[in-house]
């Protein structure tokens, strides 16, 4: 992988000469296949959600809404991990403030750009949060304080940019308030559906900000890493130690998952619940299993677990390569954390004719090329972000 990034992009001086002409065409494809994605999702709201989306009435939220998850989750906890430097004052996090705040705010916005598609009207959401407010509603809750939320973090950027630390931190800290209330009222949408045993309960708010962390953890090192291989700069000691803290936090959290996650199941097995077993069993033995044990199992917490052991959290590039398959494994789980959680049927239990065990759902070409353009989306933004402010400068290269 670093031999390829190599070939590709400058690696003394910064951009200059061919390497930015090849830079400047990167950013116009990543930035092609989002104006194409966006095509797509207005293509969908004239024909209809029901024709241009896998979702039925039966498993109303799909694919767009899992990758809107995966990216509001992973902003929060980019937001969590930058603030432990800048904001509560541990030295080890600070070196890694700015392009982890810039990077909360990129993907936030393009966990926004996705979510405005699988709204079938996203206008009447900003309209009515204002003008009839429904302040018993999660979604409500969810929308407002995630808009503070990104409010707080740009001001918290400007004023990281302009070297107002001490304001930035006051900003930062509202940025972690809003963040955190968001973040476990965006797990309470789920555990408060008492109709879906699979997400009913306390667990799902907790589960959502200890996750968020463990994702904040995995993008800040694999984002620094490609950040400085983009800029051809050599990490000082300072940075390389402040992305080793990043990495034994994210051990931690990745036992913590695994913990949580482990007793999830126990208790989704035991007694066999109605409902929730179903939905286990679907995961262990069934239709997503290979989601499960690859890509929520192994990439996202055994493979990064196991490569930060091993290099002892000492090597950059090892720990970029475990982050990547993090990120990855990351996006099977708020997949599967969404589709899982709806595809038994509410009536399972009584044995009716015809009704089958598990409810179907595929995702459509329209939800993929959107949810692409999501991804690309936030590529445009952190390349940009890194010409833009020279590569998010907090120290001498």
């Amino acid at each position: 992988m670093e031999k390829i990034i190599a070939a590709v992009l400058p690696q003394e001086g910064g951009l200059a000469g061919n390497e930015s002409s090849v830079y400047n065409g990167v950013i116009a494809i990543f930035g092609l296949f989002t104006l194409v994605g966006v095509a797509f999702g207005v293509h969908a709201m004239f024909i209809g959600h029901e024709h241009a989306y896998g979702v039925t009435r039966e498993v109303p939220w799909g694919l767009l809404l899992a990758a809107y998850v995966f990216f509001v989750v992973t902003s929060t906890g980019l937001c969590l991990v930058s603030s432990i430097g800048h904001v509560f004052g541990f030295k080890a996090f600070q070196p890694i403030a700015k392009r982890s705040v810039f990077l909360a705010i990129a993907t936030i916005i393009s966990g926004f750009l996705v979510i405005a598609f699988e709204i079938e009207n996203p206008w009447r959401m900003a309209v009515y949060n204002i003008i009839s407010p429904n302040l018993t509603s999660s979604i409500w809750w969810m929308g407002t304080l995630y808009g503070a939320y990104l409010f707080f973090m740009l001001a918290e950027f400007a004023l990281l940019q302009a070297n107002k630390h001490k304001i930035a931190g006051t900003l930062g800290l509202l940025g972690v308030i809003a963040g955190v209330a968001a973040h476990s009222n965006l797990g309470a949408v789920f555990g408060l559906l008492n109709g879906r045993e699979f997400w009913h309960g306390p667990y799902m708010p907790i589960y959502f900000i200890t996750s968020a962390m463990m994702s904040g953890c995995a993008t800040v090192i694999f984002f620094h890493w490609l950040g400085y291989k983009i800029n051809g700069w050599k990490m000082s000691s300072e940075l390389e130690n402040s992305l080793f803290a990043v990495a034994k936090l994210g051990a931690l959290l990745y036992v913590v998952i695994m913990f949580f996650t482990t007793w999830k199941f126990i208790t989704g097995i035991s007694g066999h619940p109605p409902g929730k077993y179903e939905a286990i069993m679907s995961l262990i033995s069934g239709p997503y299993a290979k989601n499960f044990w690859i890509g929520e199992v192994a990439m996202g917490l055994v493979i990064p677990f196991v490569i930060i052991l091993a290099v002892k959290a000492r090597n950059v590039t090892a720990l970029a390569i475990g982050s990547a398959s993090s990120i990855i494994g990351i996006f099977f789980m708020r997949y599967d954390l969404v589709i899982v959680g709806q595809v038994v049927p509410g009536f399972h239990e009584m044995n009716i004719v015809d009704m089958p065990h598990l409810l179907p759902y595929t995702p459509t070409l329209h939800e993929w090329v959107i949810t692409l353009s999501g991804f690309t989306f936030c590529a445009v933004l952190f390349m940009l972000g890194e010409r833009m402010f020279r590569g998010h400068l907090s120290e001498d290269h």
